[in-house]
């Protein structure tokens, strides 16, 4: 039944009027009329009065077409979109909502933002992700295995330099340490483990892909392949074998799946949190992360299966600057100097070691070690020039002219006419 002013009647609504009817015409008790119509006896009455009373109309809910009496006010509606383009322009449904809650007091759900901006065509409908591979569980404990990887992205939005964003994220309770740098490379990377260390503690295992930061592409040297290593070590995976935490290097970057969802959160929320903030440099971007990070993780940190910490304490004697540097043997040669990176330094005093380690530090500093020993030294400002030994001319070899030479023909021609001279 159509008309102006009257509502269309839905398939189910025909079904239940087709039940109802039947009760009225004692074809059908209530009680199994009911149990079709999936309602109580007590509803089937009252739409068996309804339609007496009402005819076909009155199986037709009597809240159809009328407004919800949670409905937002049309001057909230279009104050929320004046905000969302002026303020939160590019911000994702879920975000903006809570940006709207936390900021602007104002309470709308994700899913009805996200029908109001699709109406005024200010956001579209993304599609889901595929499934990827085959799942794995989590670890059970925290600080058992930690994921870490860089990610490189205008953070800024331009409004400062380019910056590297190096992340940890624990694989059991989704835990999240982070830092801005302004490359991905050794020093970086020694950095941020170094940080991690100091606010967590060692964990068990490091999960991380094979960029050459982190998996060395050279062949063994002689002296490693005397040492038995079966593959080369860069300087991040020698430090933490030394430090007693294994290295797994993954073959995908589905493989290590949480740390790359984690920055497609931050190249998200993150980016805009900042630009709400004001954050123009590295420095700023740092101090937001240490505010940022605790809130973060209170929000979509999980439980661990189990609730030991594995992440080890380092001990006392244990000194992290030693380990977390770049290490490089030198030989020391004959008038005890040693030469690094184009530079020569001078060990003070005899040592009988042949060969030294120098250390290049997170701090800026240079330490030439042999062993757990410190040597002093002092860089060489200038190389001695050496002064080149005299040059002492050689004698002349006589010059033999050959038989064949015009000088010899010449003289021989002389002394045959000089003999026929004489024999006169």
């Amino acid at each position: 039944m159509t008309g102006e002013g009257i509502l269309a009647m839905r398939v189910r609504d025909l079904q239940r009027l087709k039940v109802v009817q039947r009760v009225i015409e004692k074809q059908v008790i209530q009680r199994v009329a009911a149990g079709i119509i999936g309602c109580s006896e007590r509803q089937v009455r009252r739409l068996v009065k309804r339609v007496r009373e009402e005819a076909e109309g009155g199986i037709i809910h009597k809240a159809r077409g009328k407004a919800s009496n949670r409905k937002f006010p049309d001057k909230v509606k279009k104050r929320v979109v004046k905000l969302y383009r002026k303020k939160y322009a590019g911000f994702g449904p879920t975000l903006a909502s809570e940006k709207l809650r936390e900021v602007e007091k104002i309470a709308v759900s994700d899913e009805t933002l996200r029908k109001w901006l699709l109406e005024r065509g200010l956001w579209k409908k993304r599609r889901k992700r595929s499934a990827h591979r085959r799942w794995r569980a989590r670890k059970e404990c925290f600080g058992e295995m930690i994921q870490m990887d860089g990610s490189h992205h205008d953070w800024l939005e331009g409004r400062g330099p380019a910056l590297v964003l190096m992340a940890y994220i624990d694989d059991a309770t989704n835990s999240v340490f982070a830092r801005f740098y302004d490359y991905e490379g050794t020093m970086p990377a020694m950095d941020s483990f170094l940080r991690y260390v100091r606010t967590y503690g060692l964990p068990q295992s490091v999960y991380l892909d094979r960029h050459t930061t982190y998996k060395s592409n050279k062949k063994l040297t002689p002296e490693e392949e005397l040492k038995g290593q079966s593959e080369p070590l860069s300087q991040f995976e020698r430090a933490l074998k030394e430090l007693g935490v294994e290295v797994i290097h993954a073959h995908s970057p589905q493989a290590k799946g949480r740390i790359e969802r984690l920055f497609g959160v931050f190249q998200d929320r993150l980016v805009k949190e900042m630009r709400l903030a004001g954050v123009r440099t590295k420095e700023e971007a740092n101090d937001f992360l240490e505010r940022y990070l605790p809130l973060y993780n209170s929000k979509f940190g999980i439980s661990a299966a189990q609730e030991a910490d594995v992440h080890v304490k380092v001990p006392r004697h244990v000194r992290l600057e030693r380990s977390l540097c770049v290490k490089t043997t030198r030989t020391v040669r004959n008038d005890y100097t040693v030469a690094h990176e184009g530079k020569l330094y001078q060990l003070e005093g005899r040592t009988r070691t042949k060969a030294v380690t120098i250390e290049e530090r997170l701090d800026g500093s240079l330490h030439i070690t042999s062993g757990d020993i410190d040597l002093k030294f002092h860089a060489i400002a200038e190389r001695p020039k050496t002064q080149a030994p005299p040059k002492i001319a050689k004698p002349r070899k006589p010059y033999i002219p050959a038989k064949d030479h015009p000088w010899r023909q010449w003289h021989n021609r002389r002394s045959s006419t000089e003999r026929e001279i004489c024999s006169y």
